[in-house]
């Protein structure tokens, strides 16, 4: 007879897993450079470290929920951690480009089945009432995780080399191993089933989702559409993607099982998560890109200034676990919307004169408003799921997060490039021979470049130069306040939907994992 396990010590197995998984999503890319000049490669050539990890693992994560009932849950979340930190070890020993990438799709794969893993076991280690703890304790690492990333990231391959974003991956892992072979075990209701796999579903699930991350991940770097290569991935994505929807519902064993989504909650859940997914990871690239490129600050710099929204989640996780159990997990999740939305708005209100505090606070805030937001969300969205649908459910539920951030970050870069060359063609109608205002600019410019000691056709040329700076760093502010404001209206435009989602039943037996 197996002796019941403390859930806290089987929360902190997990969330080692989840943690180092999530954090290599972040912490690679502010070394691609050094990567790039390490291995001879192009920064652009380097980029696919990142492309491949992201492909390979967004192709596992649906997958988690049958592969677990294949395998079973602990050998598989055993099988992960393991392949994740080996693979994480060759990463770091990669003589070349290709095998780093290599290395990375070997790492991807492993780890795509961290997460939903995690989220089911936790989900049912903890009683219903108890739930929203849980998952204020796991979100800490989903949440804080992309935040620490770059800042380590920079760290370390600025004090040492960039082979250390992974390595500092060794001890995390073996510690997961450990405390996940003494501490988790399969429930008995789970056992591993001798089943027929589902060879179609694996090949158009390894195609939809591998050209749909290729295509968000390379779109804006190929200039989307006009690109041959973009166009016939995305084709070939949408088409795969619909059939495998018509299949997985007609198949009677699916690798994804999409049947889940007649819960409504669920999917009102899977939806908003979504979304969050897109505000989170586009106002996440937004800012440190402003930071660096209009505020002037060094990549390490920017890093640390996106501390406070992680520090802000790290100290309102845990009491939103607790309230989750107290109040109706709908009402923090709508405060949340609110309080989510108030912070991008607040972003809004930047200038170029911004110094760190004016951007200090709103991040704080938005670090709490994501806790009000993930963990009710998670609470709520799951609470109709049977526990044996449990492990397809947390699987579909991670993907469409990963995705929503993929996209998230596609459009909110490509609108950004767009939107500052729009604004600078407009701005740039008011600076005429006939504005005296813009004369004046001018003529101070060009003053103040002679008193530098040029001539008159060099300082008037260089005048020139600088107040076209000058309108090109105010047209790219306009745009960066631009986004941050439409991805603020975009959070409280979802508040309705949450009356769409049924109350949470208290009490009742643990739910399950698969």
């Amino acid at each position: 007879m197996q002796k019941p396990v403390n859930p806290w010590l089987i929360a902190v197995s997990v969330m080692f897993a989840t943690f180092m998984e999530v954090l290599d999503t972040t912490v690679v890319n502010v070394s691609l450079p050094h990567i790039a000049g390490s291995l001879s490669a192009s920064i652009d050539e380097a980029t696919w470290a990142l492309t491949s990890y992201l492909v390979a693992n967004a192709i596992i994560l649906p997958m988690t929920g049958w592969l677990a009932s294949m395998f079973g849950r602990k050998r598989l979340l055993m099988l992960s951690v393991v392949g994740f930190t080996v693979s994480s070890f060759l990463c770091g020993l990669a003589p070349t480009l290709g095998t780093l990438i290599v290395f990375r799709v070997l790492q991807g794969a492993t780890g795509g089945a961290l997460q939903p893993l995690s989220q089911a076991v936790l989900l049912e280690a903890f009683p219903p009432q108890d739930r929203g703890k849980a998952m204020g304790f796991w979100g800490l690492g989903i949440v804080v995780a992309p935040i620490l990333g770059p800042v380590l990231g920079g760290w370390l391959t600025d004090t040492y080399s960039w082979r250390w974003v992974f390595y500092i991956n060794i001890p995390v892992g073996i510690a997961s191993i450990v405390m996940t072979k003494l501490y988790i075990f399969d429930p008995p209701y789970l056992r591993t089933e001798s089943r027929r796999v589902d060879y179609w579903g694996i090949g158009m699930l390894t195609v939809g989702i591998g050209a749909l991350q290729i295509v968000l991940d390379k779109g804006q770097q190929e200039d989307w559409f006009s690109s041959t290569l973009i166009t016939s991935l995305a084709i070939v994505s949408a088409v795969t993607l619909v059939a495998l929807v018509v299949h997985e519902l007609t198949t009677d064993e699916p690798i994804v099982d999409l049947r889940v989504f007649k819960a409504r909650s669920y999917a009102v859940g899977v939806f908003l998560m979504t979304v969050v997914g897109f505000v989170l990871y586009g106002s996440m690239v937004l800012l440190p890109v402003m930071l660096q490129t209009l505020l002037g600050y060094p990549p390490l710099q920017a890093g640390i200034a996106m501390a406070p929204r992680g520090i802000g989640a790290f100290i309102m996780m845990p009491v939103v676990g607790l309230m989750t159990g107290r109040f109706d997990p709908r009402k923090l999740l709508t405060i949340g919307l609110v309080v989510g939305g108030a912070s991008l708005l607040w972003l809004a209100n930047l200038n170029l004169q911004a110094g760190y505090w004016d951007i200090f606070w709103p991040q704080l805030i938005q670090g709490v408003g994501m806790s009000l937001l993930f963990v009710p969300l998670t609470t709520v969205a799951m609470d109709p799921i049977p526990r044996e649908k449990m492990g397809y459910a947390t699987s579909l539920f991670n993907l469409m997060r990963n995705i929503g951030g993929s996209v998230g970050i596609a459009v909110t870069g490509t609108m950004l490039v767009r939107n500052q060359q729009s604004t600078t063609s407009m701005l740039g109608t008011n600076i005429t021979a006939y504005d005296p205002a813009s004369q004046a600019m001018l003529a101070e410019l060009r003053a103040a470049f002679m008193a530098a000691g040029n001539d008159l056709a060099t300082a008037t040329d260089r005048a020139y130069a600088a107040l076209f700076g000058l309108l090109q760093r105010q047209a790219s502010m306009v745009s960066f306040v631009g986004l941050f404001q439409l991805l603020g209206v975009l959070f409280l435009a979802l508040i309705p939907l949450v009356l769409i989602m049924k109350r949470p039943k208290r009490g009742g037996a643990p739910v399950g994992a698969h």
